[in-house]
């Protein structure tokens, strides 16, 4: 990644509501923070352990390339359930297995709607409402972010 796609990459982050985002290709690791009003950036090659910090950098262009995601406006009534850890979202315990939890299913607290890989422990996220699945946020086999969004439910 060259020095001026990685500064459109943080004029990007400071203008959306992110406050963090990670990048990782064969080559480069690029974790991107936001702290107060201006993030900070710190990117290291694959290979090397070693992290290198950069100061912000401002662009007055953003390349459209870069698609923003928008999180739809939840309504006043539904309820969201949150990743309580950063990980890797699934929504079945295999690929074999049917989702725990799909839009249109009844659930209750304590039930299973999905597992979070973190560290190689496969961690169940168990519903604390009861209610109506409405929305599914997150792809299965993704990325998620501490406290982000993964299901919205109207509540019974």
């Amino acid at each position: 990644m060259e020095t001026k796609e990685i500064q459109k990459l943080i004029d990007f982050i400071a203008q959306s509501g992110l406050d963090e985002v990670n990048i990782e290709t064969t080559d480069l690791k690029i974790k991107v923070k936001r702290y107060g009003s201006a993030p900070s950036v710190s990117s290291a090659p694959v290979s090397a352990p070693v992290a290198v910090a950069a100061p912000p950098v401002s662009i007055s262009s953003i390349s459209s390339a870069a698609p923003a995601i928008a999180p739809e406006p939840a309504a006043s009534n539904l309820v969201t359930i949150k990743s309580p850890m950063i990980g890797t979202f699934y929504r079945a315990s295999s690929p074999e297995t049917p989702a725990f939890a799909s839009i249109g299913d009844e659930i209750v607290p304590g039930k299973v709607v999905c597992v979070i890989e973190a560290m190689k422990l496969f961690n169940e996220i168990e519903s604390e409402i009861s209610g109506k699945i409405v929305k599914v946020l997150v792809e299965n086999a993704t990325p998620v972010e501490f406290d982000q969004p993964l299901f919205l439910v109207e509540p019974a």
